[in-house]
């Protein structure tokens, strides 16, 4: 299956791995695939997929998890 790309180096997601507790909902609720949790953290395989929809950091107890949606 071909995986979306959007505008490369653009996005506006972030990430704090200290903040993480490797509780897979990033990676659960992410349409495009863009989290892996290895580890027990969750880790970026490819920010350009990101669509910025906000699922990831709607879903992030710790607020390990920011992105501007839209």
């Amino acid at each position: 299956m071909t995986r979306l790309k959007y505008i490369s180096g653009v996005v506006t997601l972030a990430y704090d791995s200290q903040k993480c507790k490797g509780c897979r909902k990033c990676m659960e609720v992410c349409p495009h695939g863009v989290f892996v949790v290895e580890e027990r953290k969750a880790r970026i395989v490819d920010r350009d997929r990101c669509m910025e929809c906000g699922a990831c950091s709607k879903n992030c107890a710790t607020g390990a998890i920011s992105v501007k949606a839209g």
